[in-house]
Formats: structure tokens, sequence, C-alpha cells
């Protein structure tokens, strides 16, 4: 009879881990670092506005679609996180998503030298360490919206959702 009690007792630990629950990430809205000649005359375009907007909501959304994470609504600190220079502010990022009660936290940046090259670079960071777990990026050729959504769609498919990204091995 006591063994039963053990299996039991090992079946609910083992469905309790299976059931943890997931990271409370959160991502925050991209930014952009505008090199182009087109950049300094005519500074961002409502397309790219609207591009870092949908980059950063498909972070969101694909990711909580993966139930590897619990992404978190960055509504509470959002006005001060567009306050903030996040790759540069010595570590308000991880304050403003430490705030939100999250575990992780991404960032976004998408650097433009002109129309046909860009760069989009994600940075994920450890809320309680401060410290950075990894950081994807990828090239893109071309200004365009389909551009934008397969190199961010590259980098949470192979990057931050594949088994071994950036662990050591």
């Amino acid at each position: 009879m006591r063994a039963s009690y053990l299996v039991a007792a090992l079946l609910l630990i083992m469905s309790g881990v299976a059931h943890a629950e997931p990271p409370k990430l959160a991502v925050f809205d991209f930014e952009i670092i505008d090199t182009s000649l087109q950049g300094e005359v005519s500074g961002l375009s409502k397309d790219e506005q609207a591009r870092l907007a949908h980059a950063a909501d498909q972070v969101r959304t694909q990711l909580a679609d993966s139930g590897k994470f619990r992404v978190l609504d960055i509504a509470p600190v959002n006005a001060a996180a567009h306050g903030s220079n996040l790759q540069a502010c010595g570590g308000c990022d991880v304050k403003l998503a430490n705030d939100l009660g999250a575990d992780l936290l991404i960032t976004g940046v998408v650097q433009k030298v002109s129309n046909l090259i860009l760069n989009v670079n994600l940075y994920l960071r450890d809320v309680h360490t401060g410290r950075l777990v990894t950081m994807a990026s990828a090239d893109m050729r071309g200004n365009t919206d389909e551009s934008w959504t397969r190199a961010t769609g590259y980098l949470i498919r192979n990057r931050l959702l594949a088994p071994n990204y950036g662990k050591p091995e």
C-alpha cells in the first residue's frame, strides 16, 4: 500500500512539473536606428512606424501562441518605455519589466542603412538578474511589410522558439 502512495505522490509531483507556469514575458515596442539619407531628410515614415508596431505585436502573438511564455500587457509602462532609449538607458528596460512582474523581457531594434539594407535585432533579458539571455539578428533586404514580417518571423521560429538556441552545449 505504501508503494501505491509513493506512485501517486510521484504522479502528482510530475503533473505539477509538467503544468508549471510559463515564464512571464514583457515584449516592448521596437525602436529604430535610422542612419539612412532618407531618414535624415524625412524622418521616420508612417509605414515604418506601423512596421515597428506590427513587428512587436508579431513577437507578442507568436510567443504567446507557442505556450512557452505568458506575454504580459505593457500598457502600464508603455509611456515610460517610449520616453527612453531602451538599448542605452542603463537598465530601465529591466526596471520597467520588473514593475510589470515579468521574468523575462524582449526589446527589439531595427537598424536602417537604406531602403534596401535593414537589420532586425531582438534581445532577451532575465529580469531578475538583468543579464542578456540571448540575442538574435536577421538582415532583411527591402523596406516592405513582407520583408519585416518575414525577418521577424524567422527570428521567432528559428531563434527564440528553437529548442536549444541560446543555451550552452
